[in-house]
């Protein structure tokens, strides 16, 4: 399985190379975001591991790039630790952020966990059709695709599984810790801006006004839930 592995810094690509290696994955390389679009283009990158700061194209307009074309997984790294920079990686696109100095282990951890998401994304069900819908939303989860009045939405995996468990739950709040947790699989530590800006890029795809959704609602300081219709 190839990862690619985008820094300007060689010895942290290659020190991630090491630890990706010996779980087993195909390290791909790549110095900005240039080179690692046209190795995007060319080879079958399941997921991307960006910094930021990098010469010729840094890597947030490298992600949104990407984004026009893929919903691979996206882990963004950043010297910088300051909120603000974590939520633009988000608002990009990014599915994951890690700070640097970070720990190589925990890295591999998280590139498991996405790709975990990415592959049940992927998976196609082989017996029942599963088929939830509210109104005009509807999800396919036996073929994984998201509908709005008949029209097809694409979502990444982190939003994807995000507007499932609300439609599944229709008319249930859940809190940002709960949602955090179901789809994150870890305890939520600071987890509010990382689901805001994920529920803001859903509300953008799916509702016709953003600003007054009519299916994904919020619930002033409660949390989020999708409107029964």
């Amino acid at each position: 399985m190839n990862i690619l592995v985008c820094d300007d810094d060689r010895e942290i690509v290659e020190a991630v190379d090491i630890y990706l290696t010996q779980e087993g994955f195909n390290v791909l390389k790549a110095y900005d975001g240039v080179e690692a679009l046209e190795i995007i283009k060319k080879e079958d990158v399941k997921l991307l591991i960006i910094d930021v700061m990098m010469p010729k194209l840094d890597g947030i307009h490298a992600v949104l790039e990407l984004r026009k074309e893929s919903s691979i997984p996206v882990i963004m790294l950043s010297a910088k630790t300051e909120d603000t920079d974590k939520i633009l990686g988000l608002n990009v696109g990014a599915d994951d952020y890690l700070p640097k100095p970070f720990n190589p282990l925990e890295l591999v951890a998280r590139v498991k966990s996405q790709l975990r998401r990415y592959t049940r994304l992927g998976t196609i069900a082989e017996d029942d059709t599963d088929v939830y819908s509210v109104g005009g939303l509807s999800i396919n989860d036996s073929d994984k695709t998201v509908t709005v009045d008949g029209e097809n939405v694409k979502l990444t995996p982190i939003e994807y599984n995000i507007l499932l468990l609300l439609v599944r739950n229709a008319g249930k709040v859940f809190s940002i810790d709960q949602i955090y947790e179901s789809i994150w699989n870890e305890e939520a530590i600071g987890a509010d801006n990382t689901v805001a800006v994920h529920i803001r890029h859903i509300r953008e795809k799916i509702e016709i006004n953003p600003k007054d959704p009519k299916y994904l609602k919020v619930v002033w300081g409660v949390g989020y839930k999708v409107e029964k219709q």
